[in-house]
């Protein structure tokens, strides 16, 4: 589903497997904190599969391989604010990276926050 700001290739694993797991709630949660800072939001990562996600260093159940996460940056927003729109935009996951200079966020069902 590609909405008006991102296209479904955003979401996709960046290995280059093409593995897209389809989710109109995240991609709707990513217009809704856009929307919210006024900027375009730069996707990081989305979809992973099992081997790119290991390769990226991620915990061994994350969320983007389930196709729940997403991992952002705006151009001079900071990864507070972010991470505020994301609750806003309900968002149940929200990780501030602030040395990589991006928030993590994902639908998981469950509320949990933290830094890295």
């Amino acid at each position: 589903m590609t909405t008006a700001h991102f296209d479904d290739s955003e979401f996709t694993c960046k290995c280059g497997c093409g593995l897209f797991i389809p989710n109109t709630k995240l991609q709707g949660g990513c217009e809704f904190v856009r929307a919210r800072i006024m900027r375009p939001l730069h996707i990081l990562s989305g979809n992973r599969c099992p081997a790119h996600n290991a390769e990226c260093g991620g915990v061994e159940d994350s969320q983007h391989l389930y196709g729940t996460a997403v991992d952002v940056y705006a151009d001079g927003i900071s990864v507070d604010t972010i991470a505020k729109a994301m609750e806003q935009a309900g968002f149940d996951g929200i990780g501030i990276y602030r040395e990589q200079g991006f928030t993590h966020g994902d639908y998981r069902g469950y509320k949990a926050r933290w830094e890295g």
